[in-house]
């Protein structure tokens, strides 16, 4: 810096080689003597504009101009005045003499002339955005004008840039001063760099150089003529020639005429006021003009406004010049959403017009923007983000969904609103293929875990088809433990009918990730229990899974006869016909909030209860415990049965985060909390015997007399070896305390004993003679008993 500095008092700078800016290729045109370059920063490579005036000699009056220019430019800020970043002046010698360089740096723009030769708009479109740059320079004469009391002195089409936002952009200060009007002892020119004006564009007055009528002329009277000049290059499309031109109306448009007139008065004080042209003309008042205005001012808007504006904004942006949209209305659109005064349906516009934009672009300009959106707070932005996921869904990277999007996307699966548990579940089927093993099997899975006995049998059912379609992305441990027990142990005994047809689909789904032995004894087994389910729809997928599951086996097994043990275990999915359309299945069907929700309480009305099984008492058949807890009664009718439990009764798919257990076939992998079918129900009269065996001796109460008989010992002996067995289900003990040992004789304790029927006769070595043995069709004779228990006559009828 000190040897550019040096280098500029001594007069042999390097010139353009000690700017910090990049000179790229210059514009075909720009004001009076001035050039204007592309530029780009040496720091960052950002791209600005370069403005550069020359002259050989320093006492140049240009050359004074143009310092009035940036000394102007440097300090007058405003939003349509174009923004300044730097200027230097540069002295180099050559061999002619010494060359004085001015250089302004400024925000990228360009020449409006070519600006408007490149959009090349028609009709109503160019005339909405010629409105509304028109409005934007009028804007920057009135706040020189009224604001800061000075008088630009030559607005004009090339004293006007446009900016990489399509705005409009006053610039070319060399000639702006100060207006002195109001002091009469002022002499002299007011515009002491008048001369610089064309003469096409000066007013009756300024061409005279008739100084004491412009001081007595308002403020605004030089720039109102200036911008009646620019209104007539803008709509003619070419350069004003000459002052006498500007009588050619034919190209104004009609709404602006009037004012077009008042602004080029021949008299000054009745020229318009820039200011008044804003709020009175009637051309301002079109929808482009409408739409950038509120997005200006939407911080003053209330919600109301805020939320009619923009669910009309998607569709008023179709109607709009698409490069105004893109370059203009978008980039204030992403601003308002980032800062939080935009509301949801904004977020609509924003993805519509991010669908114009190519595919660099839209990484660059829409996914940061949704990517921030995700950590907001406000619950309608967040439903607005989950319920568009699929449209920008699959343009996010994997590490952006998994580290930045899918943390505050979880939030969603504990939210008090059903709506949003719902959205956050099915915006899963879109994240799911970019999250992380630790996000899928660690977090992901707890929440569906958890969303599967959900109080909203839509969520139960979703969350069913979600898993089916996210199978693929779990490890083969995960899918061992989580996916039988999920589709067999809740969904098949859901309450809700479309819950359960989505469990029995979720399993044909995923047939590729069981073999054969889970098939056989954890999904055919129960599936095929809801072969008479009471829903229709049910029972077709069951017969479809039932099929599908058979011809598994079959395949297997004919494998295995063919000596090919290596496959025989599991058949791929694409074995199986019908299930090609998985996707089209899964996205279907997430869509589908279910059948009408009167069908979910199924269990309300009905009381849950045991299924019955048939006995083998009345068929003489013997059965095992297995066969008794698969076949169903066909005898009780399957619509009085209850509906499957309700799956808040579960507990979930085991510790997600322990592991495969060690016995991953075993009933307790998953099943704890199911309760098994209950075994068949015996017979009246095996039943009789049953609790016969189960019945405890009753003591008698004391007696006067004991008689201790071999008998009575035995009868005490019997009771200590089954009273385990009987405890759980003896009558109770006399409430009389007996201190005596002595029980009464067996014949009267077993008067109505079912036994009695079948006993075998009592020993006749040592047989008492006040106690009557058991034998076959004894009669119990207990006199001294009569008065505890009555005599009844045995079950079997024999004496």
């Amino acid at each position: 810096m000190f040897n550019f500095l040096k280098g500029v008092v001594g007069g042999s700078g390097g010139g353009q080689k000690d700017l910090p800016y990049n000179i790229g290729d210059p514009y075909p045109s720009a004001w009076s003597s001035w050039s204007h370059f592309r530029g780009t920063s040496k720091d960052d490579g950002s791209p600005v504009s370069i403005f550069s005036l020359s002259g050989s000699n320093p006492q140049d009056g240009r050359l004074a101009a143009g310092r009035n220019g940036v000394k102007r430019l440097r300090t007058v800020r405003h939003p349509n005045i174009l923004s300044f970043l730097y200027s230097t002046e540069v002295e180099t010698v050559d061999g002619s003499g010494t060359k004085v360089t001015i250089y302004i740096v400024t925000e990228p723009a360009m020449p409006l002339y070519e600006k408007i030769k490149e959009l090349s708009l028609e009709g109503t479109q160019r005339d909405e955005y010629y409105a509304w740059g028109l409005h934007q320079i009028a804007k920057a004469v009135s706040f020189l004008n009224n604001d800061c009391k000075l008088v630009h002195g030559n607005v004009c089409l090339e004293s006007v840039v446009v900016t990489q936002t399509l705005d409009w952009k006053l610039h070319a200060f060399d000639v702006l001063s100060e207006y002195d009007g109001t002091s009469g002892t002022a002499t002299g020119p007011m515009l002491p760099y008048e001369w610089l004006v064309g003469s096409q564009y000066k007013s009756v007055e300024l061409a005279k150089s008739n100084w004491v009528a412009i001081r007595k002329s308002p403020p605004w009277a030089i720039d109102s003529w200036g911008l009646g000049c620019l209104i007539y290059e803008i709509f003619s499309g070419m350069k004003l020639g000459k002052t006498e031109e500007l009588r050619n109306t034919a190209s104004i448009p009609k709404s602006l005429l009037p004012d077009y007139q008042r602004l080029l008065s021949s008299t000054p004080s009745r020229r318009l006021n820039a200011s008044k042209l804003i709020e009175n003309s009637e051309y301002f008042q079109n929808k482009l003009v409408d739409t950038i205005h509120f997005m200006e001012i939407l911080s003053l808007k209330d919600s109301v406004e805020k939320d009619t504006f923009f669910r009309k904004l998607p569709n008023l942006t179709e109607q709009l010049p698409r490069q105004i949209v893109l370059k203009k209305l978008f980039p204030l659109l992403t601003s308002a959403l980032e800062y939080g005064s935009a509301t949801a349906p904004a977020l609509t516009a924003l993805l519509k017009i991010g669908s114009w934009l190519s595919a660099e672009e839209y990484t660059l300009k829409v996914l940061p923007t949704i990517i921030k959106l995700f950590a907001s707070n406000d619950r309608a932005i967040r439903v607005a983000l989950l319920q568009h996921i699929d449209q920008y869904g699959e343009s996010l990277s994997a590490q952006a969904v998994d580290e930045q999007v899918y943390p505050h996307v979880a939030t969603g699966f504990v939210d008090t609103s059903s709506i949003l548990r719902e959205l956050t579940l099915k915006s899963m089927l879109i994240m799911a293929p970019k999250l992380s093993q630790r996000n899928l099997s660690g977090s992901l899975l707890k929440y569906l875990s958890k969303l599967q006995v959900d109080e909203e049998p839509a969520i139960r059912t979703n969350t069913t088809i979600l898993l089916g379609n996210i199978a693929s992305y779990l490890n083969d441990g995960t899918r061992k433990r989580v996916l039988i027990n999920a589709f067999t142990v809740r969904a098949l005994r859901d309450t809700f009918s479309p819950a359960r047809g989505a469990g029995v689909m979720a399993l044909c789904a995923t047939s590729s990730y069981y073999d054969t032995t889970e098939i056989a004894t954890r999904i055919l087994p129960n599936i095929v229990v809801l072969t008479i389910d009471p829903d229709s729809d049910v029972r077709s997928k069951v017969f479809q899974a039932v099929d599908q599951f058979m011809q598994i086996l079959k395949q297997s097994n004919e494998k295995s006869n063919a000596g090919d043990t290596a496959h025989a275990g599991s058949l791929g999915l694409s074995s199986m016909p019908g299930n090609a359309g998985l996707l089209e299945w899964a996205m279907s069907s997430l869509t589908l909030k279910g059948k009408p929700l009167d069908q979910a309480p199924i269990a309300a009305s009905n009381s849950v209860r045991p299924v019955t099984t048939t006995t083998a008492a009345s068929s003489g058949l013997i059965e095992t415990p297995s066969m008794a807890a698969v076949r169903v009664s066909s005898s009780s009718d399957f619509a009085d049965a209850p509906a499957p439990p309700s799956p808040t009764l579960t507990d979930g798919w085991g510790e997600i985060e322990n592991g495969v257990h060690e016995e991953q076939y075993s009933d307790k992998d998953g099943w704890d909390d199911i309760k098994p079918l209950e075994e068949p129900k015996p017979s009246s009269a095996l039943a009789n015997i049953q609790a016969a065996q189960k019945r405890p001796v009753s003591q008698p109460k004391p007696q006067a007399t004991s008689l201790r008989s071999k008998s009575t010992v035995k009868a005490v002996a019997t009771k200590d070896e089954d009273d385990d067995l009987w405890g759980s289900i003896a009558v109770p003990t006399p409430k009389i305390a007996s201190k005596s040992l002595k029980v009464k004789t067996s014949g009267a304790v077993e008067d109505d004993d079912p036994w009695a029927a079948i006993a075998a006769p009592p020993p006749t070595t040592k047989a008492k003679p006040l106690s009557a043995g058991r034998g076959r069709g004894t009669k119990a004779a207990a006199p001294k008993l009569g008065a505890q228990r009555i005599n009844r006559t045995s079950s079997s009828g024999m004496q």
